[in-house]
């Protein structure tokens, strides 16, 4: 059987029918491919904002605006600064601390009840003194249960002020203030992160701190003792206390990065200078 070909479309059916097939395959690929491009595009559009702003706000702006957001007036570090907590822990009781320090005059006082035990720590210049139930005569016992050393009671006077009065201490001495600013996903939250590292005279912790690219109230912070082992913690805040127009964020819930495992929560429940 022979096949004419039409004189207006110079192919016969069998080729017409192949042609059209064709066309069609490569008209289902041009789609897809504008469709990539689509999406690539619209990718490229929400991605830029951030970047933009990385490039528009450096980390130590982002650091300056976080301390005109929390003590606007640096009243805290150069006060007498008092500071009651509660303390929980998975495994343990309520621990109800008080403390109050001088960061100038180099004075540090901590008090708390535990087990019934009355314990009070002074630290000034340097110098150590620890009393449980009112007395400085205690057992070997009781000092090792509660730590109860000078050596312990320096590492509890910088975990306060260091963590309890960011972000302000973030200008101390030491502190290495990375170049970037990045916005990431922080448990949920779109954040700005700064990372923080320190001269060896001052630590060896790699820290990454979390700000709220709005307000700029920290938000969270993580440390790594070894990055690339995923140790270390990660830190979430939640609520503030204010005094004095001054504001510390109130609730801290601690957790391990390997693990994901809840360490503690610490609560400010007041504090005043």
């Amino acid at each position: 059987m022979t096949v004419e070909k039409s004189t207006l479309y110079p192919y016969s059916k069998e080729e017409s029918n192949f042609e059209t097939l064709a066309y069609k395959d490569q008209f289902r690929m041009n789609c897809k491919l504008k469709d990539v491009f689509f999406y690539s595009f619209m990718t490229i559009l929400l991605i830029l904002p951030s970047i933009n702003f990385a490039q528009d706000i450096s980390p130590l702006q982002v650091i300056e605006r976080s301390i005109s957001y929390h003590d606007p007036e640096m009243q805290i570090t150069d006060s007498e600064v008092v500071m009651s907590f509660v303390e929980t822990r998975p495994k343990g009781e309520d621990r109800n601390t008080k403390i109050s320090f001088n960061i100038k005059k180099e004075t540090f006082q901590m008090a708390n009840i535990r087990d019934g035990i009355s314990m009070n720590s002074r630290m000034d210049k340097g110098k150590v003194e620890i009393l449980v139930d009112g007395k400085k005569e205690y057992s070997n016992d009781i000092m090792e249960k509660y730590r109860l050393n000078p050596e312990r009671i320096a590492m509890m006077k910088n975990y306060y002020q260091y963590l309890w009065l960011m972000p302000m201490k973030l200008m101390d001495p030491g502190t290495i203030i990375d170049s970037e600013v990045k916005k990431v996903d922080f448990f949920g939250k779109e954040l700005l992160q700064i990372k923080i590292s320190y001269s060896p005279e001052v630590g060896k912790d790699v820290w990454y701190f979390y700000f709220n690219p709005e307000s700029y109230a920290m938000q969270g912070y993580r440390f790594y003792h070894d990055e690339s082992k995923n140790d270390g913690e990660y830190i979430l805040l939640e609520d503030e206390a204010v005094f004095n127009n001054v504001r510390l964020p109130k609730k801290r819930t601690w957790y391990t990065h390997k693990e994901d495992k809840l360490l503690g929560t610490d609560i400010l429940d007041k504090f005043s200078f």
